[in-house]
């Protein structure tokens, strides 16, 4: 659990992760080295997984988006599934759902071409999925990593 002023220093770092210790210090109300230990120990407990640069994925050549919804036909093919999830840098999200679908995938291509690889070639290549269900994402109205803190 996160107390009041962790939940201020995880806010601010979501809207800007560039914010000096004594910036988030002053509004915090706290000294520079105390604000910077709040964070330690966010990081350390697990809180803080990373800080990341957002890109514009058309601007380095990944415009095309896509959800792919997996079906497995057997449990015990999940880690063939997985591992293959992992060593793919297109795919950007995995998660395991309830419904009709074991998976669901969200992943950046360069274009129509590289979606048709993933899926054709890659993603109905691996034992154990039976079907697969695409969805093209066409724009995007909001996209959003901070979380309602």
């Amino acid at each position: 659990m996160v107390d009041s002023i962790d939940s201020k220093v995880l806010k601010q770092l979501m809207e800007k992760a560039r914010t000096t210790w004594a910036e988030l210090g002053a509004l915090l109300g706290l000294s520079a080295p105390a604000a910077a230990e709040r964070v330690h120990k966010l990081e350390e407990r697990g809180i803080i997984k990373g800080y990341y640069a957002l890109i514009d994925p058309e601007a380095v050549g990944y415009g095309l988006a896509a959800y792919i919804a997996i079906y497995l036909d057997k449990p015990e093919h999940r880690k063939g599934f997985l591992e293959f999830v992992q060593d793919t840098k297109e795919i950007q999200e995995c998660h395991h759902i309830a419904g009709d679908e074991d998976y669901v995938l969200k992943v950046r291509c360069k274009g129509t071409r590289d979606l048709e690889r993933i899926v054709s070639e890659n993603i109905k290549s691996i034992p154990g999925v039976a079907k697969t269900r695409t969805t093209v994402i066409l724009s995007t109205v909001k996209e959003n990593p901070i979380l309602p803190i």
